[in-house]
């Protein structure tokens, strides 16, 4: 059986579809053999209990009057790694990113004798500049035995950075299609954002940023209410554009039809993907931000129902456009609700539509496929 030393600073409880990726997957590859370094982080202790790996939390914060700020956070992550990889057999060392994570699991590899793996995520290729930082992120890519791209644009943007073709391995990101799956009991959630019997609910999952394009969705209700459409908005997550959209909703006189619910419980996640007639996060690049992926499609689509995304970044990996949803321009409010009304108001054919997206979910993205293929990676 394999056996991993896995650096990724992000690991639940943390939210976010990385922190899921790692949990899943290498729960699918081994046991308490594969050992996960970690950040410290509230609540770990109940996940840890329960999960199939080790884990070792370690304290990964930055510290202001440090030069770089980081440097404690490197050394803790250096001195537990290096310590694990030397008193353990592992078969790789796998890291959840380039930075803090590859430099550090190069650095750790090169000592013990171990191939390294580095995951890409798309957003930190194309956001961190050409300064030192880049730099830094360039060489460990370069240098590590495999490279994992979440997406053919990952892929690319990797190559673009020379990073080389043959050491770059496409595996895209799963789902938990036993949790997320069409069939749950969602009546309730319909009722508590008062959709009628013949009303439509529009769900948007993600950070509250603005480069997931939730305020383009805001403009757009107002062309759907007028086209005699009845719908409600809803939006689960948090970020730093909380008031900017709830400003946006009655700037545009659609407070009572937009609800914004931070957070929800994990086992109510999966019932919001059911209660909704299409999910829409419309993504757009700024400042070289952009979605390398997106998870939540595919568990829009793991729950039967059609997706609508932006035309940046990696999308086109989650999205088949106009086979599972569509793919418009996030900075064109006016595509973005065509793209809505079309399949709001054609339920025979956004329920085809739901059923491609489906059955696309189960045969390519279950986590036990995306576990195979990491456990298939071939390192020098």
């Amino acid at each position: 059986m394999s056996r991993y030393l896995v650096l990724t600073e992000l690991f639940l409880p943390t939210k976010g579809g990385t922190a899921v990726w790692f949990a899943e997957v290498y729960q699918r590859l081994s046991g308490k053999e594969t050992h996960i370094v970690t950040a410290d982080v509230p609540d770990a202790a109940a996940v840890d209990a329960i999960h199939s790996n080790t884990i070792h939390r370690i304290r990964m914060r930055r510290v202001t009057w440090l030069r770089p700020e980081s440097l404690g956070m490197y050394a803790n992550l250096l001195i537990k790694s290096l310590w694990l990889a030397l008193t353990h057999r592992f078969t790789a060392i796998h890291a959840g990113r380039a930075l803090p994570e590859g430099i550090t699991a190069w650095l750790v590899a090169r000592l013990t004798l171990h191939p390294v793996v580095i995951y890409a995520h798309g957003e930190e290729l194309t956001t961190w500049g050409r300064g030192g930082k880049y730099k830094a992120m360039r060489f460990a890519l370069r240098h590590a035995d495999q490279v994992i791209a979440n997406s053919e644009f990952t892929r690319d943007t990797l190559i673009k950075m020379d990073v080389k073709p043959a050491n770059i391995t496409l595996i895209y990101p799963g789902v938990d299609v036993t949790r997320f799956r069409p069939g749950l009991e969602c009546t309730d959630l319909r009722q508590l954002t008062g959709v009628t019997d013949t009303g439509k609910l529009i769900l948007s999952v993600g950070r509250l940023s603005r480069r997931k394009g939730f305020d383009q969705v805001i403009q757009a209700l107002p062309a759907l209410i007028h086209a005699g459409l009845d719908i409600q908005y809803v939006l689960i997550g948090i970020g730093e554009d909380y008031d900017y959209l709830l400003n946006l909703a009655l700037k545009h006189g659609v407070s009572e039809h937009v609800h914004l619910l931070g957070h929800v419980s994990t086992d109510d996640l999966p019932r919001w993907y059911n209660a909704c007639d299409v999910f829409i996060m419309p993504n757009r690049e700024i400042n070289g931000d952009t979605e390398g992926f997106g998870m939540v499609f595919i568990e829009a689509a793991a729950c039967g129902k059609p997706a609508i995304a932006g035309q940046t970044g990696g999308t086109g990996a989650a999205v088949v456009d106009g086979v599972t949803g569509f793919r418009v321009d996030g900075t064109d409010a006016a595509a973005i609700a065509t793209a809505l009304q079309r399949v709001l108001e054609d339920k025979q054919y956004a329920q085809q539509i739901g059923n491609h997206a489906l059955a696309r979910a189960i045969s390519q993205f279950d986590w036990s496929i995306v576990a195979e293929k990491t456990r298939q990676l071939q390192t020098k």
